[in-house]
């Protein structure tokens, strides 16, 4: 199979979240699993990576702008992956990847450069597979701009949602820029509130929709979590599928990773304590068995923190040492640092991101703390997991279909979590965690190594993105066929 994945950022090269681990992970194991898999993203002013492969004209609302293609790899197990980049200095070299006003007219020719390239190329893949708002259009202009051009007319479309929040909303003139009339401004096509929404358009025409658990395709289809599209999703339903982000066993691998203080396995778990004790000699933490709580997160509502804020005194008054490191709204930067102020002795915050410190904290931690108010997947309960530290998450999204509640009685279970998105919820669920972690250090003992003998490497989930990408070329070409 020849699959194109179209993404917005890609590790190494590029990253500002969860994303980018999966377009820089998912194609190492397609590409285990034998298929022609490549990727484009475009070439930001950071990225130093790439040669020049050739350029191409790309019309833009009445002239035309220069996309240079250079190419460069990452590794397989086995082969090389090829990486294109979307150059042109106008649209990419800047000190950012994301936030300007011209946000339409960026991912508008990074879109168009994705589809423009490939004749030149020489590479007609079979399914595009596309992320997130920034790569939307892609299955609209395949249907609508190329669709009756042969080198593009068979080529299948998915849709992956990573975050339905984030939807790539712009004022009505944005159509002209697009190069669309204006029958496509109504609520059946790209209209929003009086908007033009480039998410919208990924979820009406992309042959196949998912998003990135099953959970979550489900939440997604009701009024709390649809964001205003939850009647389109529930419209799209059969075409609407949930696969779990796998994790990159090779990247995140306590005993082969060079960040932590001392390698571990789930055979030497002793290691695993003396990265706890030297992050906390790091962290100006007494060192200890305390309970060791690490929390990294982006600071946005999203993410449970108002519930934390709600309780912060309740959740100290269980005598447990909080690390926490991120960045993101000021309310949240503020108020982490002044629960440092107000408890010097048990608080290590760290306003920023610091990939170094993410690993030390993943490894040293007892407990990893996720109350998301909804999550699509998560990733960092998948890290804690595989560095045997125990996740505490409220029951949403992808924490839901990955951490089972620990039972008491019978020893099931590999974390802790909460339904009610409610303060006392999490702290009954936190509670739970520091009394098993002090009063039965073996069933402790027990749960760390359920938790470090869980599977969730991207081989299962390969295997069904390729199911995903059977059907979606099966039904452009039974929709092909009823066309003749």
């Amino acid at each position: 199979m020849k699959i194109l994945i179209a993404a917005s950022e890609m590790t190494p090269f590029a990253k500002t979240g969860g994303l980018a681990d999966v377009t820089g992970s998912l194609p190492k194991a397609l590409k285990d699993l034998g298929h022609d898999v490549r990727v484009v993203i475009p070439n930001y002013k950071q990225i130093t990576a790439g040669k020049y492969l050739t350029d191409l004209p790309v019309p833009m609302d009445g002239h035309l702008e220069t996309a240079i293609i250079r190419h460069t790899s990452i590794k397989g197990k086995y082969e090389q992956i090829p990486v294109y980049l979307a150059d042109n200095h106008k649209y990419f070299h800047r000190d950012r990847m994301y936030g300007f006003s011209d946000e339409f007219d960026r991912f508008n020719f990074f879109t168009k450069t994705c589809l423009a390239m490939l004749p030149y190329l020489g590479f007609q893949p079979d399914v595009i597979h596309c992320n997130d708002w920034h790569t939307a259009l892609i299955p609209l202009f395949l249907k609508n701009k190329f669709g009756e051009e042969p080198f593009y007319k068979s080529i299948a479309s998915v849709f992956t949602v990573h975050n339905l929040q984030y939807q790539g909303r712009f004022p009505k003139r944005v159509l002209s820029s697009l190069g669309l009339d204006d029958s496509f401004f109504t609520p059946e096509e790209l209209e929003y509130y009086g908007e033009v929404n480039f998410m919208k358009a990924g979820l009406l025409y992309g042959d196949l929709i998912n998003t990135v658990s099953r959970k979550y395709a489900a939440e997604i289809q009701t009024a709390e979590l649809g964001e205003g599209l939850d009647g389109l999703l529930r419209k799209r339903a059969l075409d609407l599928h949930g696969i779990l982000n796998g994790l990159d066993y090779q990247e995140f691998n306590p005993a082969q990773d060079d960040k932590i203080y001392e390698k571990y396995d789930v055979n030497s778990l002793a290691n695993k304590r003396e990265n706890k004790y030297q992050l906390q000699k790091e962290l100006g933490l007494s060192m200890g068995d305390v309970p060791l709580v690490g929390i990294i997160t982006r600071l946005v509502s999203q993410k449970g923190l108002d519930l934390m804020a709600a309780i912060i005194d309740e959740i100290m008054g269980l005598g447990i040492q909080l690390v926490l490191l991120g960045t993101g709204e000021d309310y949240y930067e503020k108020l982490f640092a002044d629960v440092k102020m107000r408890y010097p002795q048990q608080t290590s915050v760290n306003l920023g991101f610091d990939a170094v410190l993410a690993q030390k904290i993943y490894a040293g931690s007892d407990i990893f703390l996720m109350p998301s108010r909804f999550e699509p997947c998560g990733l960092g309960q998948l890290i804690s997991l595989r560095y045997g530290t125990i996740p505490v998450v409220r029951r949403t999204g992808g924490l839901a279909d990955t951490i089972n509640n620990y039972d008491f009685e019978t020893g099931y279970g590999n974390g802790f979590d909460f339904l009610d998105y409610s303060p006392e919820e999490l702290l009954g669920a936190l509670r739970r965690a520091v009394q098993l972690y002090r009063n039965n250090p073996d069933a402790w003992s027990k749960l760390i190594h359920v938790a470090m003998n869980m599977d969730f490497s991207w081989n299962r989930s390969a295997v069904k993105y390729l199911e995903l990408y059977e059907k979606a070329i099966n039904k452009r070409k039974s929709t092909l066929m009823r066309a003749v």
